[in-house]
């Protein structure tokens, strides 16, 4: 390390009561802008775990297998958490903790939201393809594909922030890459958000005609809305920049990106699409007329 750069200030949060261990891996601030809570880390590993566990049961049990990027997701949510973990009780400095805590966590709803896609499209040809504004196969491949497109570029730009602050750099671009594709995930959910929920009114009367599908669509609803509160959150986060009010405030990470997750994981596991709406993604026209979703 050269003079020059060894006498640049640190900006960033050094915890008093955790001494920097200055390993090969350890980055002069603690990029969470916080020491993380343990033990919201480990309740989280358990939430996910055990969600994990009975969304995979579902899913094997119903043969929904348009839905089993779900359990998948929550795999990451577990290994995100267990990463988070490790930076709470072994060493918050440590960078390769925090990459893999970003990764996993950030990377984790591109799973879910692809379930709760494939929901609609699992929709529209048994309520009315007359009531989308697109049809299902579209639905798919532009919102997975967005999500793809977004997640990398959020994930390219959280490493070049753990690189930046390893090297004591001004982190800002890295910050500005991140926005752009958290920007671009508001923008893409939000535009489902719209066809959902036009979808679900336009078909309000169709849904009445199945039994407990109504309850189902609202459970789907107010996922889909919790998902799309967490990607605004973390927009506005990564906004106001690193050490901004959102960023190093661990409630706010607790509240606004945990829990809502956890709770759509809550209802998906209560009105199981399997059980709800059934085992196909897709459905010929005539069979819609005659089947139903399985009542509760």
């Amino acid at each position: 390390m050269s003079t020059e750069t060894a006498s640049r200030p640190i900006a960033g949060y050094v915890d008093p009561d955790f001494p920097n261990p200055n390993g090969d891996w350890d980055t002069p601030v603690i990029i969470y802008g916080y020491t993380p809570a343990f033990s919201l880390a480990v309740f989280a590993v358990a939430w996910f775990f055990l969600f994990l566990l009975v969304h995979l049961f579902q899913t094997i049990r119903h043969r929904n297998w348009y839905f089993i990027t779900f359990p998948v997701g929550l795999l990451f949510e577990v290994v995100g958490y267990i990463a988070r973990t490790l930076s709470a009780k072994k060493d918050p400095y440590h960078l390769l903790y925090f990459i893999l805590n970003y990764f996993f966590i950030v990377t984790a709803p591109v799973f879910l939201t692809a379930s709760i896609y494939t929901i609609l499209s699992a929709l529209i040809p048994r309520l009315g393809r007359q009531y989308s504004f697109l049809p299902p196969r579209a639905i798919l491949w532009f919102f997975i594909t967005s999500d793809v497109i977004a997640t990398v570029v959020q994930i390219t730009g959280a490493a070049l922030i753990g690189v930046r602050q390893s090297n004591r750099d001004d982190p800002t671009d890295a910050n500005n890459i991140l926005l752009g594709g958290l920007a671009y995930q508001v923008f893409s959910l939000g535009i489902f958000v719209i066809l959902a929920g036009s979808f679900l009114f336009r078909a309000r009367h169709e849904i009445k005609r199945h039994d407990g599908l109504a309850v189902f669509t609202v459970a789907f609803a107010v996922a889909t809305i919790l998902v799309y509160l967490r990607t605004c959150f973390r927009l506005v986060e990564t906004a106001e920049g690193l050490g901004g009010h959102l960023y190093s405030n661990e409630i706010y990470f607790a509240c606004l990106e945990f829990a809502p997750v956890a709770a759509a994981v809550l209802l998906f596991a209560v009105w199981h699409p399997g059980r709800c709406v059934g085992k196909k993604a897709r459905v010929p026209d005539a069979e819609k007329e005659t089947r139903g979703a399985v009542n509760f």
